[in-house]
């Protein structure tokens, strides 16, 4: 059996503001546990785990080789709402058969939008 991609951690200094922008424009839902030092955010349907994770002192943020994408049917209207909570993404980009957006999290993090499916 293969394993599947289950989870992704990110390393942060702000998991307050990180969780609740996950929470609030991506619909994940938080779990803490007592006395773990991880937060946990759960996809609100399919999707991986995201695993807040404090970051130390001299860790550089904002990777730029890694980028989450979310697939959304309606990327121009995912966008639009997100703008209307506060949220701005960059300029719709069309490439083979699809639109996406990109943005960055609160930790500097590349977050993108995208009309492409698993296995298009």
């Amino acid at each position: 059996m293969t394993p599947a991609l289950s989870s992704i951690i990110l390393y942060t200094p702000k998991i307050d503001e990180m969780a609740s922008f996950y929470c609030d424009f991506f619909s994940y839902k938080r779990h803490d546990i007592p006395g773990d030092r991880l937060v946990e955010l759960r996809s609100p349907g399919p999707g991986a785990i995201l695993l807040l994770h404090p970051a130390a002192k001299g860790m550089r943020q904002g990777q730029a080789a890694v980028k989450l994408t979310f697939t959304s049917q309606d990327v121009a209207g995912f966008c639009e709402a997100c703008a209307q909570k506060g949220l701005k993404f960059g300029t719709l980009h069309q490439a083979d058969g699809y639109v996406f957006a990109n943005t960055k999290d609160p930790s500097g993090n590349s977050v993108s939008v995208s009309g492409r499916f698993s296995g298009q």
